[in-house]
């Protein structure tokens, strides 16, 4: 009969040989390790009391790479619709996902701080990366409505239910609702109470005077200033011609400080005060051609924008789900196409990196990169510049 010691020692052989490839070298036990977390926040080490430093070496890529984020430290990101999050720092890919203490694998959102943190947003909730570890920041349901340039702003499009969206101060992520929009009663009337809302923020986007604006899924955009919530609402905005609703998926200022919201045809001067003696507090706007003389693919005279951004030059890159970039320096337009062979590739986020370089999140197909002429596929070994 095998003595104790040896039947420990091959259940030890057995368990050690069965760890899975590339796991091994990614994981660094840390016995003296202590957290250290923003008061209510709750780490993933302590809540699974586990001395495991995050993430899996991997290959390459997923296919459903939806975001692309480069941080303070130049790694760059990648956040999948479905296997979490990547980063890359030029050598080496690391996989994080709900095993390493991510909320969720869906990833909607990746930003940072001015300390170099990373927040991850999914559809079930938002995290905190200081380098080491992800903590998760614990939601409070308070409407507390407040502007300091040092907040993050969060939205998770798709989640069922949003009425409005997140507002982290270093300390405490609020959960924050609209206030009631003069349209409501009437588009409940109309369409009934859906398992998803009208209210849903869709985009934020941070103007040059510090205010911040929300696009949402049905009731157009509103405006914080500060002090107050204001709407604006274009129904051709919202619901796309011919059938079906877009939503404001995308909001920018351009050069001279008029505003596009999610197509090419118009773009709006914005006042800086309400409408006189509106109750609803409804923006003070005009409106003007945005690109003139165009045609799009399918012979309209303007594109729906999914998302947006202004490049070193200050043009404007305007991003459609299957019809490509389109280049606008406020005078010519420049398409852009994206594709796979002879596939229109299915377009979701455009971004900019520290070096002005553009990116782009797909649905099926991966991150890519512009060289200068054209978008071409990111392949691990990628030089950061």
């Amino acid at each position: 009969m095998k003595s104790l010691a040896a039947i420990l020692f091959s259940i030890l052989c057995v368990l050690f040989f069965q760890i899975p490839n590339g796991i091994l070298n990614s994981t660094i036990h840390s016995p003296a390790f202590k957290e250290l977390t923003y008061p209510g926040e709750i780490s993933f080490l302590e809540e699974h009391n586990t001395d495991l430093t995050p993430g899996d070496t991997v290959s390459d890529l997923d296919k459903n790479i939806w975001i692309v984020f480069q941080d303070k430290n130049g790694n760059f990101w990648f956040g999948s619709d479905g296997q979490g999050v990547f980063r890359y720092d030029g050598k080496v890919i690391i996989r994080f996902s709900t095993k390493d203490g991510l909320l969720g694998n869906r990833i909607r959102g990746i930003q940072g701080d001015k300390s170099g943190n990373v927040f991850i947003t999914s559809l079930d909730g938002i995290n905190k990366f200081d380098g080491k570890k992800f903590t998760t920041l614990p939601v409070t349901e308070k409407n507390e409505w407040r502007l300091d340039s040092n907040d993050l702003w969060f939205c998770i499009l798709g989640k069922t239910g949003e009425e409005g969206p997140y507002r982290y101060d270093g300390k405490t992520l609020y959960h924050l609702k609209f206030p009631k929009h003069h349209m409501e009663d009437n588009y409940y009337a109309e369409n009934g109470k859906y398992p998803w809302s009208p209210y849903e923020p869709y985009s934020i986007y941070r103007d040059s005077k510090g205010n911040v604006w929300f696009g949402t899924s049905g009731f157009g955009i509103c405006r914080y200033d500060g002090e107050s919530l204001s709407w604006m609402y274009e129904k051709h905005l919202t619901l796309i011609e011919g059938g079906g609703s877009f939503g404001i998926r995308s909001i920018i200022e351009d050069r001279e400080g008029k505003f596009w919201f999610s197509n090419s045809r118009y773009r709006y001067n914005i006042f800086p005060f309400d409408l006189n003696n509106n109750p609803d507090k409804l923006i003070s706007y005009t409106r003007e051609q945005g690109v003139g003389k165009f045609k799009s693919p399918e012979g309209r005279d303007m594109i729906y924008f999914s998302s947006v951004l202004k490049d070193s030059n200050e043009d404007l890159w305007m991003l459609t789900y299957e019809q490509g970039v389109w280049k606008y320096d406020g005078e010519r337009i420049i398409h852009y196409p994206v594709k796979e062979g002879s596939n229109n590739l299915k377009l979701v986020s455009i971004y900019k990196d520290r070096e002005g370089d553009l990116w782009l999140g797909t649905q099926e197909t991966g991150a890519y990169h512009f060289n200068g002429k054209t978008f071409e596929k990111f392949k691990p070994g990628f030089t950061i510049r």
